[in-house]
């Protein structure tokens, strides 16, 4: 009976102890502390700095997989590291829309950094709900496998036919649901205002331009949520491993970002990767689900997984600068931003055109 309740089962069988669960999450937010502290003061991004950081959040986690691996054995280790790829794949597309967004807001570039770490933040709160409550469906139904097979092969047909479309990404910051919420409540500066979210004229409190971003980025970060938890828990059921898969994947993106800006638009078939990685996990969560019923039905094995993953990854890479190199129209990626016309403000901080009519309306 494909919709039984089932005793709890492997699903949340997990190698972490309370102390390494403790520990762990006390890194993370030491981490996010360390990053809050270090964009206090709003600054232009050198690259020397966004690599020295990248540096340091690539080799930590390949660090946390090599002790995992060491006390835990190959099977566990890859695991983790086939989750922590599929996580950081779907982080660079998450970094497409953040792009998109700052171009679309015109956000100022010491700016930039502090508007990142919130939506880091914000999602790394949205996924570990998330995580808690995949743990308690995968304990719980039998066909929640099949579910999450479900979500991410539709997630995939939708990539796939952005990408064609080259709508993927499209950011039309006038119709964003959450941009029009917080017009209702609160009239909207022309320009930005510092780091500053509300600001006071005339005796009524206005939001900045800054506080629409955090807004709008708050919104993806649940879009992403949804899709990225399934797609881990297909390679495994451990809620710690998928927990840090994704802690490990989110916390250097701001870093990362400002090494990858100039060459994200050259990744013109990143989309057509991702959407045949997400079918293949989800095909891979649907044979799980149907072996649970019928043993005669086989299941794709995590090493395979991780095989095809970073295949799939390093074949688009690399047709993806062929395409660009040969001189192909960038615009025919959905990834692509396209930065609008900057005018500088009275204070001398540029805002777009496009972003400052909508925030006018």
């Amino acid at each position: 009976m494909l919709l039984a309740v089932s005793a709890p089962d492997r699903s949340l069988e997990t190698i972490a102890t309370t102390t390494m669960w403790v520990v762990t999450v006390a890194a993370v937010l030491i981490l996010l502390v360390l990053d809050f502290a270090i964009t206090r003061k709003p600054h232009e991004v050198k690259m020397r700095e966004a690599v020295g950081w990248s540096v340091f959040y690539v080799a930590l986690p390949l660090a946390f997989g090599a002790y995992i691996w060491a006390d835990f054995g190959s099977t566990t280790g890859v695991q983790y590291l086939t989750g922590y790829l599929v996580e950081k794949s779907l982080s660079v597309d998450n970094l497409f829309v953040f792009m998109l967004l700052l171009s679309a807001f015109a956000v100022p570039a010491e700016l930039q950094q502090r508007v990142l770490l919130y939506g880091i933040a914000g999602a790394l709160v949205l996924r570990a709900i998330f995580i808690a409550l995949g743990a308690a469906v995968l304990a719980n139904f039998t066909f929640a496998f099949l579910l999450f097979g479900a979500i991410l092969l539709l997630t995939a047909v939708k990539i796939l036919r952005d990408q064609m479309s080259g709508a993927s990404h499209d950011v039309d910051v006038a119709n964003m649901r959450s941009v029009k919420l917080m017009r209702r409540f609160l009239p909207v500066t022309d320009d930005y205002r510092g780091p500053k979210l509300l600001v006071r004229e005339n005796g009524v409190r206005h939001a900045t331009p800054l506080l629409l971003v955090f807004v709008a980025i708050f919104a993806t970060d649940v879009v992403f949520a949804v899709d990225s938890v399934p797609a881990v828990y297909g390679i495994t059921s451990d809620p710690y491993l998928v927990f840090a898969c994704n802690a490990f994947a989110l916390l250097g993106l701001r870093a990362l970002y400002f090494v990858l800006q100039g060459a994200l638009s050259k990744l013109v078939h990143l989309g057509y990767g991702l959407a045949f990685i997400l079918a293949f996990i989800g095909v891979k969560l649907v044979l799980h689900w149907a072996h649970g019923i019928w043993t005669g039905v086989p299941e794709i094995p995590t090493l395979l997984s991780l095989v095809v993953i970073i295949v799939t990854l390093v074949v688009v890479t690399l047709t993806s600068l062929r395409a660009t190199r040969r001189g192909g129209d960038p615009r025919a990626s959905a990834h692509v931003v396209e930065p609008g016309g900057h005018t500088n403000t009275a204070d001398g901080q540029g805002t777009s055109e496009g972003a400052r009519s909508t925030l006018r309306k």
